[in-house]
């Protein structure tokens, strides 16, 4: 490379810049879209449905609110709302309501924070935080099974969402 003419040393600031990882394109960073929330809750759905369950899927953005909630055919009741809890929860404390479970424990330094934010906080597994390049995009709350199907659920959708350059997809 000739770094004496004026391509050269173009070229050579190219070459670096790529080699840093600089595509010359400012990164845009994820969203929680409606068309992201419907495909994770169509997989999670479909999972459920794999192990004959009948769930309540919700997706929140990264301020808690509810982007998408669906109900499968045959879904209990009271499971809408707690699975809206669920993917607030996640959100508001960006970790898993079966971590925060663990913390609430009367022994735990968060006793009782499930009685705070209006009632919202849910203290069993089932509700996900979802981040993108380390940053939290919302939250996903599964519920209808037992605490441990609704977590393994949420803990499954959460692991399906992969980062390409600025763009969310799927994992195969």
């Amino acid at each position: 490379m000739n770094l004496t003419d004026e391509k050269g040393i173009a070229e050579a600031v190219r070459q670096a810049l790529a080699e840093a990882g600089y595509t010359g394109q400012k990164k845009v960073p994820a969203r929680m879209t409606l068309r992201l929330a419907e495909e994770l809750a169509a997989r999670v759905e479909k999972k459920a449905r794999e192990q004959n369950m009948r769930v309540v899927t919700a997706v929140a953005d990264e301020g808690g609110n509810i982007r998408l909630l669906r109900s499968m055919d045959g879904a209990y009741l009271g499971s809408a709302d707690v699975a809206a809890n669920k993917a607030y929860t996640s959100v508001a404390f960006q970790m898993s309501t079966q971590t925060l479970s663990a913390l609430a424990r009367p022994d735990g330094p968060l006793y009782g924070i499930q009685h705070t934010n209006g009632g919202r906080i849910v203290i069993f597994g089932g509700g996900e935080p979802l981040f993108a390049d380390g940053v939290l995009i919302g939250g996903l709350g599964v519920s209808g099974g037992t605490a441990e199907q609704d977590t393994a659920l949420a803990a499954y959708g959460a692991s399906l969402l992969k980062e390409d350059g600025s763009n969310l997809r799927f994992a195969p």
